[in-house]
């Protein structure tokens, strides 16, 4: 009995020592490909889950969809400002009828094709895939800063590509919250009932009055900081934790008065970006983008360890015909049939690029944990978040070579010592 223990702790170790060894040759293959940070992330959360090694489980954090939720509003807020900070100062001025037209009318156009899919390939009830197709419609501001920032998109992209990706991922997830509620609220009201509250609380209130709340904030945030400088109350190197105060304090008076937190957070930095001047963002846009990927991480790590693996398998060959069907048709057609109202999309590879690149990430994984917890149906969860990992997997792997292949296919490049002249140009 004592031999027999032996060898199964000896079996064990070994076990465990080869899943060690694995994992670590596997890591270092990845970071020799250069794989993309949000990836790799992903992989370890899968790797030090409660499914393979059981280093890490969320479930012992609390409740699983609370921990979803509050860390993915938290990324969304350090992202949101570091969006804002990164789009030119007059580039909503001048370019806001395109940037309209592609947040209006191609989310709804996204919504409608992404829910029209769900409910025919899953079969589910109308309100509950309008509400999934919701929470995919929004390009991801985490996952789309990868593919525009770094010197391979500054020497392959033009500022015109880069910048439409950057404003409409931050300004769509906001807005996405009317989307998300109009479902949810049909779903656990009567029609009347619903609609009154989505017109009422949900637009009025959360949408717009957060609006409102955010514009204010990042004036008053804005002002305050040329003030403290120019009475030498601050010192330069503090403006990073300034904007990272910002997007925390932004977070916290959405929270406080139950509004759209995410709306409220770009708002803030939009508008912050818009009075600071234009030497001051630039200061801040390297930094904060460092702050931003370093939250990044995180919350792919624990939505690697949060995937409901039972959730799909039980989706079976449907579940997989959808993600093929999401990532192909939920924004491609949409970009060519807006091409002629956004001036920012000159040409075929514009739109192939555009329509492709529209990464789903962070900002559903906290729809869809907020509509878990408010639904008690891990149904929602377990389609979307096999979605957001094939779309971190697809466009974390295909950026770099697709964006180099824009480049070579367009003939041209923008040296990164060019970048003001590009600015110029990108928003005439």
């Amino acid at each position: 009995m004592h031999n027999d223990g032996c060898r199964r702790s000896k079996l064990s170790c070994n076990c465990n020592r080869r899943r060690c060894t694995c994992t670590r040759t596997f890591l270092q293959i990845f970071r020799k490909e250069s794989g993309p940070p949000t990836l790799l992330a992903l992989i370890i959360g899968i790797l030090l889950g409660p499914e393979v090694l059981h280093v890490f489980d969320p479930a012992r954090l609390g409740n699983k969809t609370m921990v979803l939720e509050n860390a993915a509003r938290l990324t969304l807020g350090i992202g949101l400002v570091s969006v804002a900070l990164r789009i030119p100062k007059h580039y909503p001025q001048q370019n806001w009828r395109q940037m309209l037209t592609l947040i209006g009318a191609g989310m709804l156009l996204m919504w409608g094709i992404s829910s029209l899919l769900i409910y025919l390939i899953l079969g589910i009830p109308f309100w509950l895939a309008a509400l999934i197709g919701a929470i995919i419609t929004p390009t991801d501001p985490i996952a789309a800063s990868p593919i525009v920032t770094g010197e391979v998109a500054e020497r392959n992209l033009p500022e015109r590509i880069r910048n439409a990706i950057s404003f409409e991922s931050g300004a769509n997830d906001g807005l996405s919250y009317l989307f998300v509620f109009l479902p949810f609220l049909m779903l656990t009201m009567s029609q009347e009932s619903a609609l009154s509250d989505w017109l009422l609380h949900t637009l009025l209130w959360e949408v717009v009055a957060a609006t409102g709340f955010g514009l204010l904030l990042g004036y008053v945030a804005a002002k305050l900081l040329k003030w403290s400088e120019n009475k030498k109350f601050i010192q330069e190197e503090w403006r990073l934790m300034y904007s990272v105060a910002l997007a925390l304090v932004a977070v916290g008076v959405g929270k406080l008065i139950h509004s759209d937190e995410v709306l409220l957070v770009f708002a803030a930095g939009a508008t912050f970006d818009q009075i600071a001047s234009s030497d001051e963002r630039r200061e801040e846009e390297k930094g904060q983008e460092a702050v931003n990927r370093f939250f990044s991480i995180p919350i792919f790590t624990l939505l690697g360890a949060a995937i409901p693996w039972g959730g799909w398998d039980a989706l079976g060959w449907s579940g997989i015909l959808l993600v093929v069907a999401i990532l192909v048709l939920r924004r491609l057609p949409v970009i060519f049939i807006l091409k002629p109202f956004i001036p920012a999309v000159h040409h075929v590879k514009d739109v192939l690029y555009l329509g492709w690149f529209g990464p789903i990430a962070v900002a559903a994984i906290y729809y869809a944990a907020m509509m878990e917890h408010r639904l008690k149906d891990p149904f929602v969860w377990d389609v979307v978040s096999l979605i957001i990992c094939a779309s971190v997997v697809a466009h974390g792997t295909s950026a770099t070579p697709l964006t180099q292949h824009y480049g070579a296919a367009t003939s041209k490049k923008y040296p990164l010592e060019d970048k003001p002249a590009a600015k110029a140009a990108g928003n005439s």
